[in-house]
């Protein structure tokens, strides 16, 4: 008989640019949004962007409903500055159900991606991280190994890429591996990674 092993792979990739009005186009809307998407391209979370084109809708909010990277129900209130500008949220979403404005923006305003990703590994549940294979995009960068999701804000390991294009790095986590408790999720911005395969078990 050969080698058996419990040891399993995510493979994991978003390449995908940051995109303004992924969720919601040209707009100016005084309750709930209509939606033109609810997840983003890639398949993983996303942080969300508000975009404003007016310059009179400082402390406007948009309140975005929606789930994380296990599924869970999560929300986010962004607050809108006196500029035309993106404000960028900070809690990453698998899905948008909603975005509701506080109130009629002056001008349009449009909803969509930023560049901050996360997927999760074993869906979630507990595991061990077992190692890593990272191929690097072209800006080095952080991939952070979360003890539960990215709102949790408990960071167990850290990965650093290079910052070459396409050069692969490779760790192996000896003995039992890393033990994620509260379920894996591999967070970074999107510029820093080419893709990863995560090994778990």
């Amino acid at each position: 008989m050969g080698i058996q092993t419990d040891v399993q792979v995510t493979f994991i990739t978003d390449e995908n640019a940051a995109d303004p009005d992924r969720l919601v186009t040209a707009a100016r809307p005084n309750t709930a949004a209509t939606m033109a998407e609810t997840t983003f391209l890639g398949g993983g979370a996303r942080n969300v962007t508000v975009t404003t084109t007016g310059t009179g809708d400082n402390a406007k909010t948009n309140t975005v409903v929606g789930t994380d990277v296990f599924g869970n129900a999560i929300s986010e209130v962004i607050t809108s500055t006196g500029s035309a500008e993106a404000v960028a949220g900070e809690k990453l979403f698998l899905t948008v159900s909603s975005v509701t404005s506080s109130a009629q923006f002056a001008a349009n305003i449009t909803v969509g991606s930023g560049s901050l990703c996360a997927k999760s590994v074993a869906d979630g549940n507990r595991t061990r991280l077992k190692g890593y294979s990272i191929v690097s995009a072209g800006t080095a960068g952080l991939v952070d190994f979360y003890n539960g999701t990215p709102e949790d804000d408990s960071i167990t390991f850290k990965a650093q890429t290079i910052g070459t294009d396409h050069t692969t790095i490779d760790n192996t986590i000896p003995d039992e591996g890393i033990l994620f408790k509260d379920g894996l999720a591999v967070g970074y911005t999107v510029a820093t990674v080419s893709s990863m395969n995560v090994f778990f078990a």
